[in-house]
């Protein structure tokens, strides 16, 4: 993608998008090769306020660490339009999966003969990677369309998105599940870019409702989701914030027990925003 393209494909997907400084200039080009690209990975930071980290590197690893760095809220800044310094060494049986878009993803072997760096697309989104730091919920959901507006942008399925610990035994991030990642990545390929169409309710198991997307619980909406999220609410104890039981039309008692919810798991600022995303119904339900 040009920089023109890669800002136009995450727009349209629905990011908040900022420039960064010269990110459009700023790569690791005259190092080696950029591309053909063959997907995208996806990091955690391990630090906090990485934004000029992630632009500038450090004397031993120069950036651009990324082409995008997500903050926490959600922004995904443009850092690098190009080659960049964040996948190192791949192991071939990890880029083979990706390439071919396989649905299983092997454990990387040890021998590491591929340059991830020319090869995939990565972001970094900011997390301590310790596994308390949560992943708020438009945090996670903005990595989600990030991968998915690249994929749609080459043709690709989610099975082209790979975690950093997915192509070498070096890393172990990101600090969540990628099949769970993917999972949500298809399902966003599923839907068209904004402005979108009301998607097909998916498939549930009783036992383990899936999340059915942003799009149901937002200002007017009333449907069968609001419903079992108010009921699951109740039986989580916050039924306090309604007068009358749950029901199908989305308000701001939903939204006002949602951000109870939320703020009880230790989530702030845009983290507890009263809007369930796939995090929020994971915990929820668990």
């Amino acid at each position: 993608m040009t920089a023109d393209q890669f800002v136009k494909a995450l727009v349209a997907e629905g990011l908040n998008v900022k420039e960064y400084k010269d990110w459009r200039n700023h790569n690791r080009n005259h190092k080696g090769a950029w591309g053909p690209v063959h997907g995208v990975v996806i990091h955690h930071t391990a630090g906090t306020n990485s934004l000029d980290l992630c632009y500038d590197g450090t004397s031993e690893l120069p950036g651009p660490l990324c082409q995008t760095y997500l903050h926490k809220n959600g922004t995904a800044y443009m850092v690098g339009n190009g080659r960049a310094n964040h996948a190192g060494t791949f192991a071939q049986n990890a880029v083979t999966a990706a390439v071919n878009e396989s649905p299983t993803h092997p454990r990387p072997d040890a021998s590491e003969p591929v340059d991830g760096n020319v090869q995939f697309y990565g972001i970094e989104i900011e997390n301590l990677g310790n596994g308390k730091d949560p992943f708020p919920d438009v945090q996670y959901q903005a990595a989600v369309l990030w991968a998915a507006a690249i994929c749609r942008f080459h043709g690709w399925t989610a099975n082209s998105v790979i975690g950093h610990g997915e192509g070498t035994r070096r890393k172990v991030d990101p600090a969540f599940d990628m099949n769970e990642f993917r999972r949500n990545v298809a399902a966003q390929l599923g839907q068209s870019p904004k402005p979108e169409p009301k998607p097909e309710p998916p498939a549930t198991r009783p036992d383990v409702p899936a999340f059915p997307g942003t799009y149901y619980f937002r200002p007017g909406a009333k449907n069968q989701f609001v419903t079992q999220l108010g009921r699951q609410l109740v039986k989580k104890g916050y039924g306090r914030y309604y007068k009358v039981g749950p029901g199908p039309q989305w308000t701001a008692v939903d939204r006002a027990a949602v951000r109870a919810f939320q703020e009880a798991q230790g989530w702030s600022g845009a983290g507890a925003d009263g809007y369930p995303g796939p995090q929020t119904w994971k915990r929820l339900f668990s």
